[in-house]
């Protein structure tokens, strides 16, 4: 299936459009689910395909994305598929580097630790040249899933980006990160101006070369507190999702439906919610109900099952998923867990989840 590129033109008619029927608000017969991290180790074939390679050559390798990308909708009637990548791919084409220690995950081997570190980024980024491998994989996984369900393209916000650029990696307080905030304004206004402008750019390239839809992750947004959220994150949101459509419309390029998701930003729901962007992700540690009253009517939430839930039995799993639809309603909502998979859950787990959305959401729309 993905052994060639073929040009992002021509592509196959969409057979499913539920989820991006969800994000643009319209209504569905039942409600689209997607799990973040899907493309992931919890698959004995991701880890398989991931054996022999390092993390960030297969990043680099269409083909292999392709497959990784693919592998969970051969097992799972999921309503979208995400592009297998990785959001530190931006600090790389900004000239960092960074390896994938095992054990340890994604590390610097050089972290911005003075504000003069700024001047060896890349000020200006060819993201084409840069980050090439990910519109191939793009527009290759794109042919690759002949219609089935819409390609989601995402990227890093820039306060989650900038804080791995200077802890180094990940870290449990950010206070590396943080410090510069409160020490080093100016300079960390100039490094998420110049991480808005690569994001922005890389994110249109996304669509040219066949996403259908995007998503921003503002991960580490829990670090901050409303205050330094407001300076520091929400403007830099703001112009990416601005940005994004005005380039779209220049380069007459489809205006796809873009989701928010500010993990443990719910301080902030309420400005996400008039950010610009169609969807707003939640993770799970707010209820559906109040999350509705935040954001109001004219945007799809997103979410937010405990990513943990996948642990308990099947049964359980149905009924913790019939208790989230009935919190959310079944309309301008997508179903997802409140972050990303991890490793050591059962694949059959995910896929109880997955039938449980369809089933109940039918079922409560019938009814």
């Amino acid at each position: 299936l993905c052994s060639f590129i073929r040009s992002p033109k021509d592509f196959p008619k969409l057979k499913n459009d539920t989820f991006l029927r969800a994000a643009r608000g319209e209504e569905t017969e039942h409600t689209p689910v997607w799990c973040m991290r899907q493309a992931g180790r919890y698959l004995p074939e991701f880890r398989e395909t991931r054996a022999a390679q390092d993390f960030f050559a297969t990043c680099r390798s269409p083909k292999l994305c392709c497959e990784l990308t693919l592998q969970p909708l051969r097992r799972f009637p999921l309503d979208a598929a995400i592009i297998f990548s990785d959001i530190l791919v931006v600090p790389q084409a900004l000239g960092m580097e960074v390896v994938m220690v095992p054990g340890k995950g994604p590390t610097f081997t050089e972290p911005l630790k003075e504000v003069e570190d700024l001047l060896k980024l890349r000020q200006k980024v060819d993201v084409t040249a840069e980050l090439g491998y990910v519109f191939q994989a793009i527009t290759l996984t794109r042919h690759s899933l002949e219609g089935r369900v819409p390609l989601i393209g995402f990227s890093g916000a820039p306060w989650t980006l900038m804080s791995y650029m200077i802890e180094g990696g990940g870290s449990t307080t950010m206070s590396k990160a943080k410090s510069w905030l409160y020490r080093h304004p100016e300079a960390s206004h100039r490094l998420l101006r110049l991480l808005t402008d690569v994001v922005t750019d890389y994110l249109v390239g996304q669509v040219a070369a066949g996403a259908q839809a995007l998503q921003l992750f503002e991960s580490h947004a829990g670090h901050l507190g409303p205050e330094q959220f407001q300076d520091f994150a929400l403007p830099y949101i703001r112009d990416i999702a601005r940005a994004v459509k005005s380039k779209l419309k220049e380069e007459a390029l489809p205006l796809v439906p873009m989701i928010i998701f500010a993990k443990d930003a719910h301080y902030a729901l309420r400005d996400l919610a008039h950010a610009g962007y169609e969807v707003v992700g939640l993770d799970w540690t707010i209820r559906p109900q109040e999350a509705r009253a935040q954001t109001g009517k004219d945007v799809t939430l997103q979410g937010n099952l405990d990513p943990c839930a996948l642990y308990a039995p099947k049964e359980k799993i149905g009924e913790l998923v019939k208790k989230m639809l009935e919190g959310f309603g079944t309309q301008r909502y997508i179903a997802n867990l409140g972050h990303g998979l991890y490793p050591d859950m059962n694949p059959e787990h995910v896929g109880a989840f997955v039938e449980a959305v369809h089933a109940h959401s039918r079922h409560i729309n019938k009814h």
